[in-house]
């Protein structure tokens, strides 16, 4: 026991000394380069609320890609650790070194290909022109796709080679679904993804991103996946370190190389953990966000344009009815700590 706590603290907490280490030099970077959108959202709004409360100055002069500081952090520890277990070979350093076939690869290369691919759309934004540097609803559909092909490439491994076919029903066991595994981790993923638009104020999505990554260390650590439990910790230790220096005023965002890498990661956990249906609690604060959204668009499409929030995402409603923007950020945090605990008592006692 003490020595897997072990495993799973000092990784952590080098992911989080090294996001901090790392952040000065990646900072320099952004500015010097000028990694921000170049085009405002107010310019594709005609929606007076939302021109109210968006600070466009602060947005075309804030960096984008602050989620290359998440990734890279976890890369790096990885990488250490891995090294130090070659270097100084020993049943301490093997444990240390937590990538693993069985539990960890998986999440690992899924965390750096969709960041990587967040950063492509990000920089698109930053250094694009026309449509696509809107993010217009052409290239939405691209994000779509790409989201989708991942998940097929994470489904077929999770059916073939892990044999993966069924899901944990809390307190009930298990439902078989076969190789119908393969597009629920698609919808899982896609619904998990639409949660990103959380990122719209002044560390909201760190916070909210760090309660969900550490309670799932926390399953699968009661579950005794030791591997998982360190890797979902050393995310919560760089997620940690972004927030550190994405707390008002915020030095960076964290972009679509944050998001698209932490939101297929976070299903792919969830899948790992076998705790699919602790998800939606777990993330509450993405749930509900999406779903905000989602009731926005079908609320103005079929009651003649009426909404029924001043502005989507909620957050953005909060800010809208007079909220101070930090107040919103706070309280989001608090709200995903509950359910956070929640979530992994849940997922504890159920078994």
């Amino acid at each position: 026991m003490f020595i897997n706590l072990v495993k799973i603290f000092i990784p952590t907490a080098l992911a989080f000394f090294v996001g901090l280490a790392i952040t000065p030099v990646a900072t320099h970077f952004f500015y010097k380069y000028k990694m921000w959108k170049k085009y405002s959202r107010n310019e594709d709004t005609t929606v007076e609320d939302f021109k109210k409360i968006h600070n466009e100055k602060e947005e075309l002069k804030t960096p984008r890609v602050g989620g290359i500081i998440i990734w890279a952090s976890v890369f790096i520890t990885t990488f250490l650790a891995i090294l130090f277990a070659i270097i100084f070979p020993s049943a301490f350093s093997e444990k240390i070194n937590f990538l693993s076939r069985d539990q960890t690869l998986i999440p690992f290369f899924t965390l750096i290909l969709g960041s990587l691919i967040g950063l492509w759309d990000d920089l698109i934004q930053c250094f694009g022109k026309g449509k696509i540097a809107h993010d217009d609803k052409s290239w939405r559909r691209w994000k779509v796709f790409i989201i989708t092909f991942i998940s097929l490439l994470i489904g077929l491994w999770f059916f073939y080679k892990l044999g993966i076919t069924s899901i944990h029903v809390p307190f009930m066991g298990q439902i078989y679904f076969g190789i119908l595994i393969i597009p629920f981790f698609i919808l899982v993923a896609l619904a998990v993804f639409s949660g990103g638009v959380i990122d719209g104020l002044d560390g909201l999505s760190g916070g909210v991103f760090a309660s969900i990554f550490a309670s799932y260390s926390v399953i699968a650590f009661a579950n005794n996946q030791i591997n998982l439990a360190t890797f979902s910790g050393v995310i919560t230790g760089a997620i940690l370190a972004f927030l550190w220096f994405n707390i008002p005023p915020a030095r960076f965002y964290m972009g679509e190389t944050g998001i698209m890498g932490l939101t297929i990661t976070l299903a792919t956990l969830a899948f790992l953990t076998d705790s699919v249906l602790i998800l939606p609690i777990v993330a509450l604060p993405l749930v509900i966000t999406s779903l905000s959204v989602i009731l926005q668009i079908l609320s103005k499409k079929f009651r003649g344009g009426k909404r029924i929030f001043k502005l989507a995402p909620i957050h953005h409603h909060f800010e809208a009815i007079g909220w101070p923007s930090y107040k919103v950020t706070m309280r989001y945090w608090v709200f995903s700590i509950i359910f956070a605990i929640i979530g992994i008592i849940l997922a504890v006692i159920s078994r």
